[in-house]
Parts: structure tokens; C-alpha cells; sequence
């Protein structure tokens, strides 16, 4: 059995300018400096420590929710990793919630405006893919997100 794993190997996350009108960029490429925007893939274990799943996404500083969503939807709602890959996103960008549009999500914007959030419906293609691992069963499951290119092939 074979896994391979495509890493994030680019510096967008960098400015490739160390100052602007004499001022220096807070996240210019030096050494020590870690990118604003997390890296995928997670890798999940279990009590055992056991891999149980491989989760990762692009989008820059919405990686973490999209991440955190798809492994909450898999273990806590015992969701198929298909489904919980698909499953709507949400994300917290500031002070603004930002729920998927054409998703079911999207119908709570009135309601979490009337309690006071700043609500924004709008294109969260995440991109995530995952494999998930049931070592009692041996049987690997891979999700692909449909919204964006992708598929999921094996033995």
C-alpha cells in the first residue's frame, strides 16, 4: 500500500517585499518566520496512536476551519469522509461569519444577523481531500470536495 501526500511548496503566504513606504512588512521572508496561514495536511490519530485520517485543503487563512470541520463532521457526527468533506463551510474571517453559499447554511443569515453577527454568504471553494483509515475493519476511505478538481483512486 502506497500513500502520497502533495505539501504546500510555495511562499504566498510571504511578502516578497521587505518594506513599503519606508515602513518593513510584518511578514517578510527572513529566517525564524513562520507563514499567517496554516499548512495542510493534519494527520489524526487515534488513542492507540494510530492513524486514522489525513485531512488537508487549500485557502490560504481559511485552511484551519475547513480542516477542523471536516475531522469534527468525521468523529464527532460519525459522518462518511465523503460526506464531511462535502459537508457546507463556514468560517470566522475577523469579525465577519462567512457561510457557503448554496448551502443550507446560507439560510441562517438572518438569524445570526438579528443576534448581532456580521454575516457574509459567499463562494467558499475549500478543495479539501482526506483519507480516512478504519484499522478494525481495514478499510481505507478517501473524501474528494466537489468543489474543486480532484479524484480518488486505489485497492
Amino acid at each position: 500500500m502506497h500513500f502520497y501526500l502533495i505539501l504546500n511548496n510555495q511562499l504566498t503566504d510571504f511578502s516578497f517585499k521587505s518594506k513599503v513606504n519606508q515602513k518593513l512588512v510584518a511578514n517578510r521572508i527572513e529566517a525564524g518566520k513562520k507563514p499567517r496561514s496554516s499548512m495542510s495536511p493534519t494527520f489524526v490519530f487515534d488513542k492507540n496512536d494510530k492513524l486514522i485520517m489525513i485531512v488537508g485543503s487549500p485557502g490560504g487563512a481559511r485552511i484551519i476551519s475547513y480542516v477542523a470541520k471536516t475531522i469534527i463532521a468525521t468523529l464527532d457526527w460519525q459522518m462518511d469522509i465523503h460526506e464531511a468533506v462535502n459537508e457546507p463551510n463556514f468560517n470566522k474571517m475577523n469579525d465577519t461569519l462567512e457561510l457557503e453559499e448554496e448551502s443550507y447554511f446560507s439560510d441562517f443569515k438572518p438569524d445570526l444577523e438579528k443576534i448581532g453577527h456580521k454575516v457574509k454568504v459567499r463562494d467558499l471553494t475549500s478543495g479539501i481531500h482526506a483519507i480516512f483509515i478504519d484499522n478494525e475493519r481495514k478499510i481505507i476511505s478517501a473524501g474528494i470536495d466537489k468543489r474543486r478538481e480532484g479524484a480518488a483512486t486505489g485497492e
